[in-house]
Parts: C-alpha cells; structure tokens; sequence
C-alpha cells in the first residue's frame, strides 16, 4: 500500500510506554522529543555534538541479522527521532526516581560523591546502566571504556569511578532483577520487528526521510534522489546540518537492508557490510584475532588500535564503517588503515563494481570517486601474511575521544624468509585535504633492507614528501610534519621487534618506544580528620554527608534552567551576532528571516525602552550592538520565534552589511603593538628592585604564556541591576531566581548579563514570556573565556638559587570591554606564589582587544599569576643546575613573613603541607627511580614535581566581603533557609544546612533550601573569592542565633521538650519565627597546599601519581572538601595541559565545543591519587574554624606542567640541551613534542614568522 502523503505513523517505546507519533519530523533529535513533547528533563543538552555524554539514553532494538535484542548507550543529541521505529529508549528518568525507588547504578554514584553540578551525571548513569545490561559483571577496564563518550567538569571523575568500581568481577555482584526494572516484556519489540516490513516515510517541514528495507528500494531511490545522503547514525550528517547550516531534502536510512549488514569471513579476509557498526565491527575483529594465527591478522590489530580512541563509545554504537568511508574526512581514523591495507571497496547501482581504496579515490576535499547514483555496499578488510607487517597510529590533543592531529596506516611486506622490502604502503590522514599514500616514500625503499640506512631515507623522504604550507587549516604545522616522521619510527622500531632484530640492532632502551598506550586501572586515598567519637549525633558539621542534591542529580530530577516547564504562550529566542570583529554596521536586512515560519520579531537597539549601555563595574558595553561591532560574537540583535528550531534557523538568515575597521586588535603582542590597555596600569612594589639585581650573581630575563580557556552566573543582584537599567526600571520590579547551576563548562562569574538583558528586553518587546538557552557552541562564541596572560620578567638570584630581585610585567587579553578585569589584575597578588622575595616589582596591564570580553573564572587571575611565578622560578633551578625542589624550598615564606602587599602570614601552614606531601608522595624514593627509569629510556621520559601554593580568599572589593541570610521557621517545626549565595557544584547549600543544622541542633533533615533570589535576601556578593561559606555561613549562624535567642525562654520553661515543642511555644506566643542574618569581613585569609606528579611521557602524557595536601582548616564537610580539591585539580590540568581556544588572525573563533575544545576525560585522572586535608589547623576567623576550598585546589594542577617540563629536560639531556627553555601552557602534545627538540624536529623546521598569515594566533 502507498503510504500517505502525510507520512507514516513512527512507532516506538519510551521508559515502557508505547510512542505512537503521526507527525514525526525528520529534523527533530530524540533528545528534543524527550524533553520537549514527553516532558522527560532528566537527559541533558550539554553539546550538541555528541562529544559530552550528558544526553546519554538506552536504546533497545531487535536486530534481525545478529537475531537478538541489543541494548546501546546513544547520543540523544545526535539520534534522529525518524531513526527510532520499533525501537525501545530507556531515560535516566525510568530507571528509578527518589520518590519511588532508585536503581543500584543511581545510588551508587551518589553515595559515592560522583556529583557536583550533576548535569552530566543522568548520561554517565545511563553509561553505566547500558554497559550493565549487556555484562552485568564489568570488569574495570569495560568500565573506563564505557565513559570515554561522557565528560564531566566538576569532580575530576576519581569518586565516580570508585562508586562503579562495586559492580566489577571482585566485588558483590547485584542479583539479576536489579537489571529488569524495564525489561523488554513489557514491549514486545522483537515481535513488532518481526512483522512484515515496508518502505518508511517521514515528512517534514523541509526534510523527506525514507527507511528503505530491500536493496532494490535503496538503489531505484538513489537513482530518483542521486543527492540524498545516506543516514545510518547520523553522527556526520547531524552535525553539518546544525553546526554548518546545510540542508539535505532527502535522507535515506538503509540501516536495516540485509546486504548492507552482511559480515562474511572470505577466503581473503572479511567482507563488512556498510551499514555495519564500529561497535559491531570491532565485536567480529576481536572474535577473529583470538581465533586465528597473528601473522594473519594485522590489519584487524591494527583497526581495534584505532577503534580504542575512535570517538566515544555511544558513537560507535551507532556510527557505520560506510559512513566513515564515505564522509571523507582528511582526519579519519580508519581510511588511513584501510589505505594502507587496499581494501577493496563494493559499490552499486545498477551494477556492481569493486574499487581499491587507494590515492585516487579521495579525488578532493570530502570527496570519493563514488558516481551520485552509487551506494558504497561493503568494505573488504584483508588478511595479512607471513613476512608482512602493519601499524595504525594516531596522535591527537586528548588520548580518549578526540579527533586527530595526525592518524595512519603502515603496510610493509618482506620478501620470504628476508628483511628486504617486497612492498610497502604508507598513508597519513591530517597532511593534506584528502586521506594521502606517501607513495614516493614507499617506491624508494622498495628491494631495501629494512636497517638504519633505510631509516634515514625514509625520514628524509617524509619530511620532503609530507610538507604543509605553513599557513594549512589545523595550524601545528611544524608538530604535523614532526609526526609523520616519528610515526614511521616507531613503526620502524615495531617492525624491527617483530623481526627478531637483535638486541644489538634495536637497543633495549628504545624498546618502550614500540609499546602501545594502556590505560591502568587507578587507584586512589583520601585523607581527612574525623570527628572524635561522642559527639552529638544531630550535629554534622565535620561529616562527610553526601550532596543534598545528589540522589536528584543521579535520578535526572534535578531542576535546571532549561528544564523549568513550559509556558502556554512561550517563545524562543537566537542571537544574532557579528562575523566581523572590528566594523560599522551599514545594514540589517531582516526579510528572509522574518518569512521564516513561526518568526515573531526581530529584536535589536531600536526596541530597548531604558538605556543600550551595560556593564558589570563600568557601563562601556552595549546590550545590542548599535552601529559598531568590536568582536565576532558581539550581539547584534535577536530572533523571537515560537520553537528553538525556527528562531535559530531565522537568526542564521539575518543579513548584517559591514564596513571593516583597522586595526584588529586580537592578541596581546597586536595591544602592545598599538599601545591599547585599559586604565588604570597598576602596579605593586616592595624593597630596592634595583639594588636587589646588583647584588644579585645573575639576572635571567624571560617570557611566559597562558592561552585562555572558556569556562554560569554565580551573582544574583547584577543581572538583577542590568535588567532593571535596560528596562528603565527600579530593581524592586525585576526578581531574579536560580535553584542550581550545572553544565557551564566551568564558571563565569559576569557574562551571563549578556543574555539576561537581551531576554528581557524580547519579553517586554512581544509581551510574552521568551526563553533563551544557548548551544554550547554560541556560549563559547560570545561568553569569552579566562584571561590570556604574556608575562616578561626579569629576576636576580644567587649561586644558590637564592632570588633577590624580581621585576614582572603581566599584560592579560581583557577583549572588547573592561568586564571585571580590574579583578583578574590581582594576579599581581599572586606574582610571588609562596616565595619570599625581598626585592620585588610588578605592573599589570589589561589589554583591550577585539575579542569577546574575558571575564572571572575560578581563580580571578591568581593561578596565571602564580603560572609565570613558577616559570621563573624554574629557569632559576635550571641555570643553577640545583634540583628544583630544593630551590623552591629555599624561598618559601616563612610564618610571620609579610608578602608585597604588606599582609603578615599569620597561621601559615606551608612547612607542614610541604613535609606532609614529600612523605605522602614518598617523593625521594620516586625521584630515585625517575632517575633511572630515564637513564634506561631514550624514547620515554618521566618528570616530578612539588609545587607549593599560597592563595589569597576573599574580595579585594572590600564592599564585597558581606552576605545576607533569611531564615524561617514554620510551626511545624520545619526551617526554610534562603541566603546571597548561588549552588554551582561546589555544595554551598548543604554547608549551609550543615550550619544551620549545628547552630539550631536539629537535624538536617528538618532543614530545606529551595532557590536563591533577590526577593529574598537582597544586594547579594557573587559566589566567587572562595569566601562563600565564609561569608553566606556567619550570615546563616546570625539569623539562627537571633531564633534561638527568641526561644531560649520557651526551652528554658520547658527543659525536656523538644525543637517541635518550643517553636510551637513560641508561635502561640505570638514569637516572630523569621529572622534576617548579615555578615561582614574586611580582612583576607591564606590557604597554603602542594602537589606532587609523576609523569610518563612520550607523545602523550599520563599522570601516573598525584599527592595533594591541602589546608582546608576544621572541614565543614571533608567529601564536599575533597570533591573541590579534585575537581578543581582536574580543571586545572585541562587549564595546563590540554585546553586552548584558538582564534584566527581576524578574531574567529575555531573552537566552540567539544569537537575541538578538549577538557579533561575519565582516562586523564592519576592512576595512583591521594588527597590528604591537613589536620589541627582550625582557623578562628571563619564559620566553625573552617578555611576556604573553592579556588585554591586549581593550581595545584601547575605541577603537572612542571613535571612535564622535567621530563622534557630528560629528553633535551639527550640532544646535548641543557639549561632554561620555553614552555607556554598549555603544554599540549604540540608545545611538548616541539620542545623535546632532536632529529626528527630538525627534519622540519618552522617557517620564519612574517612570512606566512598563520591559521591560528596565540592570543
């Protein structure tokens, strides 16, 4: 039967429940079917690109050619809703519920402290769920593997991963039930599958989908459509239709054709049908390497190789082999394997025809020789044979889920019983636009042995054949090159090995060079100072309790911005932002975008009833841009609509008319340049500076770099105040609420305004309610990020390593407005670090610059700060030739000293974290066999070190040192707590439970926090300085005891009654039960920690040990306390190591989300982790003897950097070079293999700067 013109009916189950769609929409994900028409918010948007995991379900379906059911963990950002017919989804919302009960994979992570915002968390319990129901006994390794898809920002992973740690083979197993809570007997999908099948279709507002079930259907509709794109998992196609604008009509879905799934062992190898998943794939190629002799299945090795770091594991559950092939990526992990192999290639139209994979069948850019009448059917995946050999290698920024830098397949074949080279295939992806084979390379080591000489040439060969022009899309040219080179090494040195070469040919020390990365299980301690037994059982300050919101998070019931209900008469807003990052705007012509269906209005300068300037200090932005634009992703205007999908398509379609400016001003050395700083340049300065370097023994001079990196509001009254400004009204007319925060990608503490005042401004403007969520891709463009800092210093220091003089000029990228980078100038507070240095002088500039405007983030410009005072300090470690460690000792503060700023360190604690650090890390005896593991490796090296860190708490603004509190107590007994402070992971409100809890003598459980808001407690600080506790704690202690003093008379009348008893007392005495509570400190605290990393190096790094300790004072709760310090230790290594925004020359922005923006994953964390808190340091200036965790935990991670430095020492020794060198955080992959400078390096050197426009600038 010719199904509707309308349509067909989608069928399909939700948590149980059976779906019945007539109107399905073949641009609509299954995560906005979720969240949007079923009202399920517990899976989060986080990316939108599949790179996050926090929208993470279960997919169940019958698969006809394997004959089973199979459950996946998917990407519900990326899942067309049209490609879920008889399918079955299980969200985190039906696994289990805190009203009903949880499921085992919930609770564990909660009672584990594995969440802090807890936006990721419903996807990383999804993760798990799945992993659970296809092995119900996973073993720690299928554990990490099953999260390598899923990120999360805030707990450094370590307590996620030992909550999950139960369900392994070693630990008691859950019975089988546990597994069943949606077990598929309550929808028969198999049997819906095995009905007879048809031709699907779906239509669109403007996509036709079709699902194919024969062959025959998919040929004669790729002969009507010759342009419409295949669709099997939707992880390419998705992504250019959002993120590159392009529409495809037509979308033919041949996932279910038989011959497309076919898996045929052959006399020759494995034919694989194209349809066929990577999961599915690497399933068959493990079965056949266990199976047969390994000189038959190199190849397959060296696939599984590659499909280890291939994306994460919820896109190869649903990613094909054909559509790998066919997308034609320059950077695919696969072609270059299959490549190098020849695999053979089926194709079809009306006939069959079978092509090799070889340099002619990527004919250009995203290109294959394929006619557009022609489907790709299957992939031949070869055999090898004895006297071949084959490698797969990819180096990329992240080991786990990340794209390639460079990626490839090597092939050599030897004549019999010889090591002389019969034939050879050598193919790069990353060198060029198309998947390359180095065939001038290979043709000249063709009837060569394989030995030194041969190793020679085929450097040499490589380094002229696989040239880049200095200038090529992707930047790291030098690094690129560098890597072809050294790929072929270490395949050289593989090949060697498994030739039987002898010891005297392939020395022992270069043996770690051949061995494949492996992923340990860690490990990890931590240490806190319990209570002392006795103590009342109602009092839990000093306990570690868990998240107040934690079993919510782990259920998806926690509510956050975007998950508040929908309004009947809702609309939806888009940005509408600049391409251009210094121009007028001559035009704005809005008619293709107003024909938009479902458009309301364009918003812009013209609609805004109070005031166009805003600004967080000064008012030196502009809600919309009015005539100019000073950066890409400068607002320009908006688009109301009535669905997300229709205001951004609408907003795309908004042409904006410019006349370029000069200068662009988009780095710190362009500011320089053309002498464009803010006011004021402030400086600070103690002792003789110029006398200092006289009787210094040396003087150094050098340069350092931090680059930026992006990182929700955390202040209730500004956007408060904005809004108000905006709309020409009083503050006491705008309310400002939030419950919780989560899924920011860190913290900024301002630029949310940005958004806020352009909401308002649409909903006063329509008259309607407006909601407004970006993608993480337009956050990242117009948010900015952390400041970029150049730092040039001068410093004098004696033969010791004694320093006597510093003088350090710091210049920070503030963008395109002054934001709150006078805050971010107290880096100048930090320039000292921990170090005592008597003669000392620093200026700070900000420079003003067409980026978007850089604002707060956690640290406020201490741990760059504190970044170029370490790099110094290592350069004099290094021209003095002492042990850095030592060094550093010898200038640390001492207690009692006074810092530039003229504060004395009273209760300094330094000397005993240092000691406590050197025994936990057991540092000597590491360092002793750092020592001779370096000796015994030419290829790896590692590296230690122990960096102290001094961090000053509390607002330098000192009005800002001051917090409110509301405390209500209903007759019942119940306590409604309100405070000024916001929830963004870090368990601010359970503190403050936990104090109220102590201060009333009640137990929490009596105790409720519902939102923070400015008709609450008014005038609020931001939640930043690491002084919330601090501050929003004393205000709560405040208002309680005020209560109790209104009770004490009803207590004292009443000595054996109870907290239910003397409230009702006093309400039927007519006792005021609501007390407001203020707090106001002018004084500034230091918290003092170290760290200490060991570091395996090579073309990557891993941390293999990390011993923090850290002064946390008397810990108001040691598991929320420790979750910061590993939290914030994790974001700094990714602030270190890995995380880079990179610009054009013209201000563009390449990286603006996962795809490209690398934070830390679940294989990055310390196979060996302990945290300790130090004991017996009560602090008496803060709530219950407590100190401040928030800020400080971030540059502990700056010992990663360092021990990374230390080994690329190590392998500088081993070129003859000795002495101070540059190295710029991040250290990324690039900076560390530039850095270990040798013979390959000099193969490729870096074209003369000026000579070329680079792709990308160090802002």
């Amino acid at each position: 039967a010719t199904p509707p013109s309308t349509g067909d009916d989608l069928v399909f189950f939700v948590n149980g429940k059976k779906i019945t769609e007539k109107n399905a929409e073949p641009e609509i994900t299954l995560l906005t079917y979720l969240r949007r028409s079923l009202g399920l918010t517990g899976t989060k948007l986080g990316c939108a690109e599949g790179g996050c995991g926090a929208c993470t379900v279960m997919v169940s379906k019958y698969h006809p050619h394997q004959n089973r059911i199979i459950h996946h963990a998917v990407n519900a950002c990326l899942a067309p809703l049209c490609s879920l017919h008889h399918c079955a989804v299980t969200t985190v919302d039906g696994i289990g519920s805190v009203a009903s009960k949880l499921h085992p994979v919930q609770e564990r992570i909660a009672k584990a402290h594995g969440s802090q915002c807890g936006f990721c968390t419903p996807g990383i319990v999804m993760s798990m769920y799945a992993l659970l129901r296809n092995n119900p006994r996973p073993s720690m390794h299928e554990i990490q593997e099953a999260f390598q898809g899923n990120l999360c920002r805030c707990t450094g992973y370590r307590p996620i991963l030992e909550g999950y740690r139960t369900f392994t083979k070693v630990k008691e197993q859950l019975s089988k039930a546990c597994y069943n809570n949606n077990n598929n007997n309550k929808y028969n999908i198999e049997s819906l599958s095995k009905q007879p099948q048809r031709e699907l279709r779906f239509v669109g507002e403007r996509v036709l989908w079709i699902q194919p079930y024969s062959l025959k259907e998919l040929l004669e509709l790729k002969a009507t459509y010759p342009n419409a794109k295949l669709v099997v998992g939707n992880t390419e196609v998705g992504i250019e239709m959002k993120f590159k604008n392009l529409l495809y009509p037509v979308i033919l879905a041949p996932a279910y054709i038989p011959e497309l799934n076919i898996i045929q062992h052959t006399q020759d190898g494995i034919q694989v049908g194209a349809s066929v998943t990577l999961t599915l794939l690497g399933d068959v190629l493990r079965a056949a390497v266990k199976k047969l002799p390994a000189h038959q299945t190199e190849v397959f090795e060296a696939v599984l190789e590659q499909l280890r770091w291939f994306a994460g594991q919820q896109i190869r559950n649903v990613a094909a082999v054909g559509g790998n092939i066919m997308t034609a990526s320059p950077i695919s992990d696969l072609n270059p394997v299959f490549m190098a192999a020849g695999c053979k290639l089926t194709v079809m139209s009306k006939g069959k025809r079978v092509l090799e994979m070889d340099d002619k069948f990527f004919p250009g850019y995203r290109k294959t020789i394929l006619k557009s009448e022609e489907i790709l059917l299957s992939i031949d995946i070869p055999y090898t044979r004895k006297g071949q050999y084959f490698s797969a290698f990819k180096q990329s920024p992240r080991k786990e889920d990340d794209i390639a830098i460079v990626t490839c397949g090597m092939n050599v074949l030897f004549k019999e019983k010889s090591n002389i080279v019969q034939s050879i295939r050598i193919s790069y992806g990353g060198m060029a636009p198309v998947t390359v084979l180095a065939t001038a390379t290979c043709n000249r080591l063709l009837n060569r042995q394989w030995n030194e000489e041969l190793l020679e040439q085929a450097c040499t060969s490589l380094a002229e054949e696989m040239s880049l022009s200095p200038s090529a899309p992707g930047g790291m040219v030098t690094y690129r090159r560098t890597l072809t080179i050294s790929l072929f090494y270490k395949f050289f040195l593989t090949v060697q090995h498994k030739l039987g070469v002898t010891v005297e040919d392939v020395r022992a020390e270069y043996a770690t060079a051949t061995e494949l990365f492996q992923l340990d299980s860690p490990s990890s301690v931590q240490l806190y100072q319990a209570v002392p037994p006795g103590h009342n059982n109602d009092d839990v300050v000093g306990h570690p309790i868990m998240h107040l919101s934690a079993l919510k998070h782990a259920t998806g019931e926690a509510i956050y911005c975007d998950d508040i209900p929908y309004y009947e008469n809702e609309l939806h807003l888009a940005l509408v932002t600049s391409i251009k990052a210094h121009a007028l705007i001559k035009s704005i012509d809005t008619s293709d975008a107003l024909a938009v269906p479902g458009v309301v209005a364009f918003i812009s300068a013209k609609d805004i009833p109070g005031s166009n300037l805003t600004g967080p200090v000064v008012y030196d932005e502009t809600v919309f841009a009015d005539d100019k634009v000073t950066c890409v992703g400068h607002i320009v205007g908006a688009i109301v609509a009535d669905t997300q999908a229709h205001a951004q398509r609408a907003a795309k379609d908004v042409k904006i008319s410019y006349e370029e400016l000069q200068p662009v001003i988009v780095t710190i050395q362009d500011a320089i340049a053309n002498k464009s700083f803010y006011q004021p340049v402030r400086s600070i300065e103690r002792g003789d500076v110029a006398q200092g370097f006289k009787d210094s023994d040396h003087i150094l001079h050098g340069i350092s770099y931090l680059i930026n990196c992006p990182n929700a509001n955390n202040v209730m009254c500004l956007p408060q105040a904005l809004v108000a400004k905006a709309l020409g009204v009083p503050a006491n007319r705008v309310v400002c609420r939030v419950k919780r925060m989560g899924g920011g990608f860190g913290g900024k503490e301002s630029r949310s305004t940005i958004l806020s005042t352009v909401v308002a401004v649409a909903a006063h403007t329509v008259k309607q309610p407006v909601r407004c969520m970006l993608d993480r891709d337009e956050d990242m463009l117009v948010t900015g990020g952390r400041h970029p800092f150049f730092g040039h210093y001068k410093v004098g220091y004696m033969n010791n390593g004694r320093v006597m003089a510093l003088d350090v000029m710091l210049y920070s990228n503030a963008g395109n407005s002054l934001d709150l980078s006078l805050s971010v100038s107290r880096a100048l507070f930090h320039m000292d670090n921990s170090y005592n240095i008597p003669n000392i002088h620093g200026t700070g500039y900000m420079c003003k610059t067409n980026l978007p405007s850089n604002s707060a983030f956690r640290g406020f410009g201490g741990p760059q700060g504190m970044m170029i005072a370490e790099s110094w300090m290592s350069d004099v470690a290094l021209s003095c030739g002492l042990p850095a460690e030592e060094v550093r000792r010898m200038n640390m503060y001492k207690e009692g000293d006074f810092t530039p700023f003229n504060q004395r360190l009273d209760q300094f604690t330094i000397d005993r974290c240092w000691e406590e650090c050197m025994q936990l890390s057991d540092f000597n005896k590491c360092k002793e066999a750092l020592e001779q593991y370096n000796r015994q490796h030419r290829w790896t090296k590692r590296g230690l070190s122990i960096i102290p860190t001094k961090f000053g708490i509390s607002f330098t603004a000192v009005f800002l040192n001051q917090a409110g509190a509301l405390v209500h107590v209903y007759s019942d007994g119940s306590v409604l707590l309100t405070h000024g402070g916001t929830e963004m992971r870090q368990g601010l409100h359970t503190k403050m439970v936990q104090v109220a809890s102590k201060t009333l003598g009640i137990p929490c459980s009596k105790i409720h926090i519902t939102e923070t808001s400015t008709n609450t407690v008014p005038n609020t600080s931001p939640t930043a300085a690491s002084a919330s506790s601090d501050l929003n704690g004393m205000a709560i202690y405040n208002a309680c005891q005020t209560l109790l003093q209104r009770l004490q008379p009803y207590k004292d009348k009443n000595l054996k009654g109870c907290w239910e008893d003397w409230v009702k007392a006093a309400y039927f005495h007519r006792v005021n039960l609501s007390a407001n509570g203020f707090y106001k400190y002018v004084y500034f605290s230091i918290r003092t920690s170290k760290l200490t990393p060991l570091f395996f190096f090579y073309l990557s790094c891993q941390n293999l040990h990390t011993s923090i300790v850290m002064d946390v004072g008397k810990s108001l709760n040691p598991a929320l306390d420790i979750g910061q310090v590993e939290g914030g230790f994790m974001q700094g290594l990714g602030l270190f190591t890995l995380e880079e925004l990179r610009y054009s020359p013209d201000g563009y922005l390449y990286t603006r989300g996962p795809g490209m923006y690398k934070i830390p994953s679940f294989g990055d964390i310390p196979i060996e982790l302990k945290v300790s808190l130090l004991r017996d340091t009560p602090n008496e200036k803060a709530i219950f003897s407590s100190k401040a965790v928030g800020e400080p935990p971030l540059f502990l991670a700056a010992s990663v950097f360092y021990a990374i430095k230390d080994a690329i020492i190590a392998a500088r020794a081993e070129s003859g070079l000795t002495g101070p060198f540059r190295l710029d955080s991040p250290a990324t992959p690039e900076r560390i293999r530039n850095g270990c400078e040798d013979k390959f390096t000099k193969l490729c050197p870096p074209a003369d700067p000026g000579t070329f426009t680079p792709w990308a600038v160090q802002v």
